[in-house]
């Protein structure tokens, strides 16, 4: 009997994932990301980041792959790069990236209305991209972007292209439907003769969820003999998304048995909720697999037992995806014991961070009874979101007053570059208030502020009204958005927290 045919799984939280509109993850989020996916879910390869985009970028970049030369990672760790002359190849050798995913047109249409090139000159350039790479040890994997609509609109071209690129030193060829327009059916059609054609080439299906169909596409695209799968965690990504990694797994894992992957189901939740809590993107209560409310019936058929031969039944177990058992945490919670905590989440802290939550939880549980497992991802990201800038300003007191018949005011005391400043101020809420006297202190000094857009406050699932708050602000500066959080069991404290990092990253 023969084995079954392994799929790798490719996981673009971190590139892809982060085009998602207002995402954008620290260095310390996309280490902690890219550990937990490789060592805690054991996925194949991850795509981190794209080559030359800025500074930040190139810093997180080389934080990881430190990281993963250290642990013998780095074939594991991918860079999006792009046909540039060797600009990305010289990027990725400063930042120790040993794998590069070229950025290349699958179609016809890409090529001549978007480049204005021929298909020759395309081909000729690709090829020195991929002759530079080799001489730097970098290995090349090279995407088709349009490569859906290419297979529609210009298939001769995309053949064409392929019986080049076949000939190439290259490891894969990543055929993404980069405006998530196929069709089940399409897929199938697709992907069988390419790899029919090509049966000694390793080929990556990379599906986008525009119309609810990547699942589905990703499907058909193992029926037809796919290599590789590209994911994210949550389905995040650009407009509607990718295919989400947590569906994706249960799927194959249920309904494809001819195929084996490396993904440790277990650890899909808590995975899950970190991300949701690094980018402030909340998951829907309905959503397959990770939502909170998707496992709710279980109770229900287990206690019914076997009365009614399990009429309602599925093999979506929640203690597959590693959905069980809360811990409380408190003041006299020590480090061991949060470390337990923490591994039961699959999360692993180096020992400075866990210093730093092991102090907040103490501060915490100051405040409230205690702190749940739940409320844990939300202390880390808060940690570790309050190392990525310099405290240049800090609100050193307040008095918030909220009386019957009324209106709320606030006293505030900020200090900026050492100096104490004190304003007093009225408004429509506590929280108006206080930023009223903030906008008062400002003026006076000739600092302009960010304009608020968004207000989203949250508790962890199933937590009782002695829970950790966490408020999300979204705030607007020379047009460009960004978001903060701020922690705390107190709502308006939570966002005058926020509000502080917001400071703090704008005067940087």
């Amino acid at each position: 009997m023969m084995g079954k045919r392994k799929i790798e799984i490719m996981d673009t939280t971190l590139r892809d994932g982060e085009q998602t509109s207002g995402v954008s993850f620290s260095a310390a989020e996309k280490l902690t990301i890219a550990q937990l996916l490789l060592e805690e879910l054991n996925i194949d390869r991850i795509e981190i980041a794209s080559a030359r985009v800025s500074e930040g970028e190139f810093q997180g970049v080389k934080g990881i792959m430190e990281w993963a030369s250290a642990k013998g990672y780095t074939d594991k760790i991918e860079v999006l790069s792009f046909v540039d002359g060797g600009v990305s190849i010289e990027w990725m050798k400063k930042a120790g990236a040993k794998v590069q995913n070229l950025l290349t047109k699958g179609s016809l249409n890409h090529l001549t209305h978007q480049l204005k090139k021929t298909p020759e000159q395309h081909f000729n350039e690709i090829a020195q991209a991929i002759a530079l790479a080799k001489e730097n040890n970098i290995e090349t994997n090279v995407y088709l972007e349009d490569w859906s609509n290419g297979m529609r609109n210009s298939p001769d071209y995309v053949f064409q292209y392929l019986d080049f690129l076949t000939q190439q030193p290259v490891k894969r060829i990543l055929l993404p439907d980069t405006l998530g327009v196929l069709i089940p059916s399409e897929t199938f059609e697709f992907i069988s003769k390419i790899t029919a054609k090509y049966p000694n080439t390793h080929f990556d299906f990379h599906a986008h969820n525009d119309y609810d169909l990547s699942v589905a596409n990703v499907i058909e695209a193992v029926k037809a003999g796919i290599h590789g799968l590209h994911v994210t965690v949550n389905g995040m990504g650009e407009r509607a998304g990718n295919a989400p990694l947590e569906s994706t797994v249960a799927v194959i894992n249920d309904f494809i048995p001819e195929v084996s992957i490396n993904v440790k189901e277990s650890s899909l939740y808590s995975v899950s909720k970190l991300v949701e809590t690094f980018t402030g993107y909340r998951i829907p209560a309905n959503k397959p697999i990770v939502g909170d409310n998707v496992f709710t019936q279980t109770a229900g058929i287990h206690a019914d037992g076997d009365n009614k031969n399990n009429l309602y039944f599925n093999d979506l177990l929640p203690e597959r995806f590693g959905r069980k058992r809360k811990y409380a945490l408190g003041k006299t919670s020590g480090k061991a014991n949060i470390e337990k905590n923490l591994q039961e989440l699959g999360l692993h802290l180096n020992q400075e961070d866990l210093k730093l939550v092991t102090q907040r939880i103490i501060e915490l549980g100051d405040k409230k009874e205690t702190v749940t497992k739940e409320d844990l991802p939300y202390i880390i990201s808060d940690v570790l979101d309050s190392q990525t800038y310099e405290e240049r300003i800090t609100v050193e007191s307040y008095v918030l007053v909220h009386s019957k018949g009324m209106r709320p005011s606030t006293t505030l005391c900020l200090k900026i570059d050492g100096e104490i400043i004190e304003e007093n101020a009225q408004g429509d809420g506590q929280f108006d208030a206080f930023m009223n006297a903030l906008a008062k202190i400002y003026k006076s000094k000739k600092m302009s502020l960010p304009k608020l857009v968004d207000y989203a406050v949250r508790i962890p699932p199933g937590s009782s009204s002695d829970a950790l708050c966490e408020t999300i602000i979204t705030w607007v500066n020379n047009d460009k958005e960004f978001k903060t959080r701020g922690l705390d069991s107190d709502q308006t404290v939570a966002a005058i927290v926020a509000t502080q990092k917001m400071l703090n990253v704008v005067s940087i």
